[in-house]
């Protein structure tokens, strides 16, 4: 059992950067263990941030502009790449990249295609690494959503025995956490990422459930930038400053997407600057910053409750940016009355967890594995994820595994 060396590379629907971790993952049997080497985020370039928010919808994006996007958001990587490429040492194996979303196509509670963006040819000539990427589209074909796929993440990481490590040598539970963390609590574990889209899995059962809840901070983070000129609203204290108009967030709820059963996807060409405008003209009353920002972030807390509760959550989990606002879990807590814990607290970095997913789901194709699971897509089976750019030498796969991984286990950069 050999380790392998992996960048993960992704850029979340908040388009402020591009998300890198290096990691050594290995394959025993049924379990794959991973450890974190590193992580960092790029930021993108400030003009080519404000052209990629340009492109999405309502926007138009016309051929030029998109070769020069594709192009522009492949060097970005490539640079990550480099980054992370460092943090493992100086030396990787491949490089596994999730890409930037720019349009997500759902109709009638149906994914027709999706578009990643960031050419990974860029990405191979500049680390002379193979490169895997294009991780969604096939399951899109397979007729699934091609998202969320953290589901597969969380499914391994969490579902096989509830919170508990498996061994004294994994990484502890942070002291502090306060929550006992015993297998057999009646419910299921559900794990949350708050990244620009919010979605949740559903573990522990038969088969996992994932899918978008709705928007996680997109509105919120658009309206900051409209309203202050900011990215987003720090510490929440926007939204702490006002009250949440219950008039504007019953609009707000009125949302299809909410009533389409699971699995389901979303993303900004829905969640957008039109939609925003759209309920405040049916409102038809001015709301001042502080009101908005606090409603936008109670419809997140509210949405997020809502299929937690469905599901019936017995422990909450979250990662993704969205941990960084406490207005945001405070509201998110006070909606669930079980526990919500950051998973860092179970040794997990939220703010990489992403792209550990994607390193994940590099690993698991590089190893002929599929890397969707029907339950959290919606995709007519397992399919093995991606397209290989191979690097400045011949491409060396291994022998293909010819056993699905039942469990994840979180190894500290110490162990041996």
């Amino acid at each position: 059992m050999r380790w392998w060396r992996v960048v993960g590379l992704l850029s979340g629907t908040s388009m402020d950067g591009i998300d890198v971790v290096a990691a050594e993952l290995r394959l025993d049997g049924e379990t794959i263990e991973l450890r974190p080497l590193g992580d960092r985020t790029l930021d993108y370039p400030a003009d080519l941030r404000d052209d990629l928010l340009a492109a999405l919808p309502p926007g138009d994006l016309d051929a030029e502009t998109f070769c020069r996007l594709d192009t522009l958001v492949g060097k970005s990587f490539a640079d990550a790449a480099l980054l992370g490429v460092d943090l493992a040492g100086g030396e990787a194996d491949f490089v596994s990249s999730l890409g930037q979303t720019i349009y997500h196509w759902v109709e009638g509670g149906r994914a027709h295609g999706t578009l990643q963006i960031g050419q990974p040819a860029w990405i191979a000539e500049a680390t002379g690494l193979p490169v895997i990427s294009d991780l969604r589209t096939r399951d899109v074909a397979a007729s699934g959503h091609g998202a969320p796929l953290a589901g597969v993440l969380d499914s391994l990481w969490l579902g096989d025995s509830g919170f508990q490590w498996k061994s004294e040598t994994e990484v502890p539970l942070k002291s502090g956490a306060g929550i006992p963390l015993q297998s057999g609590t009646p419910g299921a574990p559900v794990a949350l990422n708050i990244g620009g889209i919010a979605n949740i899995a559903v573990v522990g059962g038969p088969e996992p459930l994932a899918y978008d809840t709705g928007p996680g901070n997109a509105l919120i983070d658009l309206a900051a930038q409209q309203r202050t000129g900011k990215p987003q609203d720090t510490d929440g204290a926007l939204a702490a400053s006002g009250t949440v108009r219950e008039d504007l967030l019953t609009i707000l709820l009125d949302d299809e997407h909410y009533r389409l059963p699971a699995p389901k996807s979303t993303g900004k060409e829905h969640f957008n600057s039109a939609y925003l405008a759209r309920a405040l003209d049916e409102l038809g009353e001015p709301v001042s910053d502080g009101d908005l920002l606090a409603t936008l972030t109670e419809l997140t807390a509210r949405t997020i409750g809502d299929a937690c509760r469905a599901e019936g959550a017995a422990r909450v989990v979250v990662a993704g940016g969205g941990v960084r606002n406490p207005v945001l879990l405070a509201a998110l807590r006070r909606q669930l009355d079980v526990p919500v814990l950051v998973s860092d607290d179970l040794g997990m970095p939220s703010d990489s967890k992403e792209a550990l997913l994607t390193a994940l789901l590099g690993f698991l194709t590089w190893h002929g594995l599929p890397g969707n699971a029907p339950g959290t897509t919606g995709a007519a089976g397992p399919r093995i994820l991606g397209s290989i750019t191979p690097g400045a030498t011949g491409l060396r796969l291994p022998e293909p595994a010819t056993t699905q991984p039942r469990r994840l286990i979180m190894r500290s950069a110490a162990t041996n």
